[in-house]
């Protein structure tokens, strides 16, 4: 039987910083695979290593003091790591593109948003000049902001922060990706646009087939998009499994931390009752323990775990780096 190519296939990527106050060790050993029309979930705690993931993919990472010391990116069979700036050029944007967290960092606030997703459809699809105004137009229709003709003469700054949004997924979506990363894309916004929001990017999903690594630290937003999930610790996966099975039977300890820090309906919040925070702190990037990064927070820690755990495999869609399922 022929094993289907994923689209997109981390191996043992390990993205470093180097400081004055030493190595940070940003993302460290990350694997993980997406398939085409795949939403897969980045999830973790600030700092753990998901954007720079993301960063990663695209060749983004800063250099100096960022470097990226090992692994493999295979995208459509090729490997980006080995490609030339050049080359490299030619993906991001096209074939790969990137909504970032905050628009008003990402958009120019002296051109107006037509005037920069005309500069998009120009320099990488080459749209004529007498046809770009409606195509940048078109653009701003598909994603559902009103009046596209007359946003198309505003600056960001005169939009609201889910019209801006918008425009950054217009942008991104000019030149129909196969894959496209969205760091964080609804945090700064309420949660009525959230859910605009949301529901745009898993409609076009489905009209366009493109595959989605949805990077964000909200449980309630992988729940309701993600067909798989990966979750991060200290810039490694502990936890990778199908949504259904990381939400039915999370496996990890830090998973299940996560999950319940998370205020439920159904039991209200009293004197009595609180939130169970996840004990201690995360380790510095700088220093990380020996062996299991998560033993000094953890309840359930044994001796065992200063030794680093392998991945061990729950079902054939689920597995988790924990000493707790050595059987």
């Amino acid at each position: 039987m022929q094993t289907k190519t994923p689209l997109l296939q981390v191996n043992d990527l390990h993205t470093v910083f180097y400081t004055d106050a030493g190595v940070v060790k940003a993302v460290n050993g990350v694997e993980f695979a997406l398939d085409q029309k795949q939403i897969l979930g980045l999830v973790g705690e600030s700092g753990c290593g998901k954007t720079v993931t993301g960063l990663s993919i695209l060749g983004l990472i800063p250099q100096p003091p960022g470097k990226i010391e090992q692994g493999r990116i295979i995208f459509e069979g090729t490997d980006l790591l080995t490609l030339s700036d050049k080359d490299l050029r030619r993906i991001r944007g096209n074939r790969i593109a990137m909504i970032f967290q905050e628009p008003m960092t990402s958009l120019n606030p002296i051109f107006t948003v037509g005037y920069q997703i005309k500069e998009v459809l120009r320099n990488h699809r080459q749209v004529p000049k007498d046809q770009v105004n409606g195509a940048a137009a078109e653009m701003l229709q598909k994603v559902g902001l009103p009046d596209p003709d007359r946003r198309m003469h505003e600056y960001p700054h005169q939009m609201s922060g889910g019209m801006r949004q918008r425009v950054m997924i217009a942008m991104a979506l000019c030149c129909s990706p196969r894959l496209i990363i969205a760091d964080e894309p609804t945090t700064a916004l309420d949660v009525t646009i959230q859910a605009q929001i949301l529901e745009l990017i898993h409609r076009l999903r489905e009209d366009t087939g493109t595959a989605i690594l949805l990077i964000t630290h909200d449980l309630g937003v992988i729940a309701e998009m993600a067909d798989t999930v990966a979750v991060m610790y200290t810039g490694g996966i502990v936890e990778h499994a199908s949504c259904d099975d990381l939400f039915d039977n999370p496996a990890h300890p830090y998973t299940l931390g996560l999950m319940n820090s998370i205020p439920k309906l159904d039991q209200p919040l009293t004197e009595t009752r609180r939130l169970q925070a996840i004990a201690g702190v995360v380790p510095s990037l700088l220093d990380l323990p020996s062996g299991c990064a998560f033993r000094q927070r953890c309840i359930r820690a044994m001796s065992k775990c200063r030794l680093d755990p392998p991945f061990f495999r729950i079902s054939d869609s689920h597995r988790v780096r924990c000493w707790l399922h050595d059987n």
